[in-house]
């Protein structure tokens, strides 16, 4: 004991000081005993592992953390179990929450609910980073026929669960309880509780929409399935015909560019730069090197043409066909296989400086003479345009002279650390200003109130403009894939346990009764009529092919287990296609639809 310090009387007042003399008359013999053999029986407790029953005797933030990770863990793993194929998989966390739940263990529901938010908002804003840079995309051309049905779907489910609601026969937690489950679509799942949170419904109504999801899910994924055989065997498809038919409507899409090696012939083109060759800049096609004399050298812009030059160009078929008439002939030599000074290598874009300009305005290319031919971004490579806007992670094809290119790897960055490293400045920024956008009121016609994105929509929405912009000054929005699904399947994984431990306790007795039943129909109705009435009319009319109608329906339901049954079932990436082409749209529709079912039907239901 120091001297400074002051002895206190053990057993009355802590605050109160005890004179030494004191102190040593109120410690017995007995009582230091008795201290000695609690500090021995520390470990007797250990080891009899009483401190584990405590930790789950006694509700605690670090119970109700252990069994979130129970959930979790556990149901991941039920997710991947598959029968016939099929599996819940994400959907198995909310399952193994609903057991723990029904059990009647304790939780700490501060922590517990802010579990579920935080989750929410990782889940969103992750989310929203993947489908924004094909969101836009996917509107346009083929992708606007597609996209108009797989809204069809989203739009018909909608509007049957509304009548549900609206004819009483289901309350409205339940009824976009059902929506969710019924379209197994978990995000939307989400955004609904927090519109029901805003409008200010009881507090058991997200425990209600969490038990009518469960009973909806599992038919959900049934559903879509059994709707692709249905269109199969009354269209009598032939699977293999339809599968030939949809591969080659891609191919043109799909497929990498082309090369080609021209000889000058065309006595217009001596004298002329090569930028100023008639139709070149619009074919798609870019020529990297040519050959005269038997000297190869980088090919630029102002590059004087001759008679006998031999050109190598890159790009689209349809543009080498049109260059080869304006040119001459092509060549029978191969100027890759050439020996010379001219290389080429892939460079990744990691300088943020460089983010968002046009490749025809990078000065460092021509200063070194080095030309990019090709450019790999999310998994597809194509030829770039003079205006092609570079962003965070795109890889370069460039050629030009070994230390040339070096001098251009500096400039842009070519990191693939960098790469590979996640921006945790902009992702925290962008999930301020997601919960930011999401608390502005909006006051819209019709509804009692104004109204929020909430922490579902906000994230959902600044997130896709993000990912757009690629980057802001230093503040660069890419999240590298590994980290972006990491951080998704963290934050759904936190929301369905958190929602089924809540939802629980109820859940077998909602299950067995007749109200249980009554969601189950009711859920297999939401399943089914959109799905059967688009799919046989996608068919019928527009003569939707089968390979791509299987992908249209899996994606209108954002569901990729009924993916992997149209993969397996036309041994086809064709499917894949068409699901990738509508999921944009279809979760940015499926996240505010049951958002705008709460608002419209909340007084109307009794709220």
């Amino acid at each position: 004991m120091s001297p400074v310090q002051r002895p206190r009387n053990i057993g009355g007042d802590r605050d109160s000081v005890a004179a030494p003399d004191e102190w040593a008359r109120n410690v017995s013999y007995a009582k230091i005993h008795n201290i000695c053999v609690s500090a021995l029986a520390g470990p007797v407790i250990v080891w009899r592992m009483d401190w584990l029953i405590v930790l789950f005797s006694h509700e605690s933030v670090a119970r109700t953390v252990v069994l979130l990770g129970v959930a979790g863990a556990a149901g991941i793993a039920l997710g991947k179990v598959r029968i016939y194929g099929v599996s819940l998989g994400i959907a198995g966390v909310l399952f193994v929450g609903l057991l723990l739940g029904h059990l009647k263990l304790t939780f700490h529901q501060d922590v517990l609910e802010f579990v579920r938010e935080f989750g929410l908002i990782l889940f969103v804003y992750t989310l929203g980073l993947q489908i924004g840079p094909g969101f836009f995309a996917s509107l346009r051309a083929r992708g606007l026929s597609l996209n108009a049905f797989a809204a069809a779907v989203v739009g018909l489910g909608a509007l049957v669960a509304a009548a549900f609601i609206g004819l009483g026969w289901v309350s409205l937690p339940a009824g976009v309880g059902l929506l969710s489950g019924a379209t197994t679509n978990t995000p939307s799942l989400a955004a609904a509780q927090q519109a029901l949170k805003q409008v200010g419904a009881p507090n058991d109504a997200a425990v209600v929409q969490g038990l009518a999801y469960a009973v909806a899910y599992p038919f959900g994924i049934l559903g879509i399935i059994l709707t692709m055989l249905l269109v199969k065997k009354v269209f009598r498809v032939d699977v293999k015909a339809e599968v030939a038919a949809a591969e080659t409507a891609h191919t043109p899409v799909v497929r990498k560019p082309a090369t080609r090696n021209f000889e000058v012939r065309n006595p217009n083109l001596v004298g002329r730069m090569l930028g100023r060759v008639p139709g070149l800049a619009a074919s798609g096609v870019v020529v990297s090197r040519f050959s005269r004399g038997g000297v190869v050298a980088v090919a630029q812009p102002d590059t004087a043409l001759q008679l006998g030059d031999i050109l190598y160009a890159v790009g689209p078929e349809e543009g080498l066909d049109e260059l080869r008439v304006v040119v001459g002939a092509e060549a029978v030599v191969d100027l890759t296989s050439v020996p010379g000074n001219v290389t080429n290598r892939r460079l990744i874009v990691t300088k943020s400086g460089l983010l968002g300009q046009p490749i025809a305005e990078m000065v460092a290319f021509a200063q070194h003479h080095v030309v990019v031919t090709r450019v790999t971004r999310n998994g597809l490579e194509f030829t770039p345009t003079p205006n092609f806007r570079l962003q965070f992670g795109d890889i370069l094809m460039v050629v030009g002279e070994a230390p040339q290119i070096d001098a251009v790897a500096a400039v842009v960055g070519n990191s693939p650390k960098a790469l590979e490293s996640p921006q945790p400045i902009p992702f925290f920024i962008g999930i301020a200003l997601g919960v930011i956008v999401g608390s502005i009121p909006l006051a819209l016609p019709g509804l009692p109130a104004a109204v929020k994105l909430g922490l579902a929509g906000g994230p959902l929405v600044v997130a896709i403009l993000l990912s757009r912009l690629a980057n802001t000054g230093p503040l660069v929005w890419h999240m590298p894939p590994t980290a972006n699904l990491m951080l998704r399947e963290v934050g759904i994984t936190l929301f369905l346990a958190a929602v089924g431990i809540k939802s629980g306790e109820k859940f077998v007795s909602v299950l067995t009764s007749g109200e249980g039943w009554r969601w189950l129909w009711f859920g297999a109705a939401i399943t089914a009529i959109p799905l059967l009435l688009v799919g046989l009319v996608a068919r019928a009319w527009r003569k939707l092919n089968y390979a791509e109608l299987c992908g249209l329906l899996a994606g209108s339901m954002t569901d990729p287990p009924a993916l992997a049954f149209a993969q397996q079932t036309t041994a086809s990436d064709a499917p894949a296609v068409a699901y990738a082409t509508v999921y944009p749209l279809v979760m940015l529709l499926r996240v505010f639809s049951g958002q705008l079912i709460v608002f419209l039907f909340y007084r109307a239901a009794g709220g």
